[in-house]
């Protein structure tokens, strides 16, 4: 089982260093990690270019123009670099816990997608982890969610469970086969601008019969604090998400599918 880890970012490094950081700590490390970068600046570049050197993995970066908040397709071209056949995907805020990787292996089956959850962290704390490029526990201050930083195979096997609901989407911590995200043709580029490009895919998988796994207590995520996007695109999202539940759609046109050829 190969494990391709894809970190999505967009102009900022400090986080993406923070995040590197944290794979760089991990107990089993994934095959290889992938950069979506939606268009950052040269910064980011030298960035990945200097941990490249000595990164104990293949690290790549996979960039595209910046024109605007793409995020779809900068998944979908990460997808296409990917060599492994199981795919982590977390976003260049989320820092990880140490046995992350480890968890998403352990939760992975086939027919099943994974979505794990994240802790949220203060302003502050996440000002001080980027300068020490520490890890969070449970008594960690600045923490909300506080339960959320626990990571326990018993807790984890007692209260994780099959919730094929587009409840609880969270696109900063989910996990896939290559197969199954080949199959729906990726994430949807309509999408331009903040929102719901997690929730239609997640329903492209449902509607496809692959399972969503809720994982609790296992595979945990940091996300650093940050101001929220704006909102100004989500009633056009939200007429995208609303066909692919009406018609319940399996595939989209506008998908993975024109960067394989």
């Amino acid at each position: 089982m190969k494990v391709t880890l894809i970190v999505t970012t967009y102009n900022w490094k400090e986080a993406l260093e923070v995040v590197l950081q944290s794979v760089l700590k991990q107990s089993t490390l994934p095959y290889e990690v992938i950069i979506a970068d939606d268009g950052s600046r040269e910064d980011t570049q030298r960035l990945i270019k200097t941990y490249a050197e000595n990164f104990p993995v293949p690290l790549i970066h996979s960039w595209q123009e910046d024109s605007g908040f793409r995020l779809a397709m900068s998944r979908n071209r990460a997808i296409t670099k990917a060599r492994g056949d199981y795919i982590i995907i977390i976003d260049g805020d989320i820092l990880i816990a140490p046995d992350f990787i480890a968890s998403h292996i352990a939760a992975a089956r086939p027919n099943f997608f994974v979505q794990g959850g994240r802790v949220l962290m203060g302003d502050d704390l996440s000002k001080r982890i980027m300068q020490n490029f520490s890890i969070p526990n449970f008594f960690t201050k600045g923490l909300r969610n506080r339960h959320n930083t626990l990571s326990s195979p018993l807790l984890s096997r007692l209260f994780s469970k099959v919730w094929n609901s587009d409840r609880s989407t969270r696109g900063c911590n989910i996990a896939f086969w290559k197969k199954d995200i080949v199959a729906i043709n990726g994430y949807n580029e309509a999408f331009e601008g903040w929102g719901r490009e997690d929730s239609e895919m997640v329903i492209r998988m449902l509607n496809k019969g692959i399972q969503r796994f809720y994982l609790k207590f296992s595979g945990v995520g940091f996300h650093l604090y940050h101001k929220e996007n704006t909102r100004a695109s989500l009633p056009k999202n939200d007429e995208i998400l609303s066909n692919t539940i009406d018609n319940k759609l399996q595939w989209i046109e506008s998908g993975l599918d024109k960067h394989l050829k």
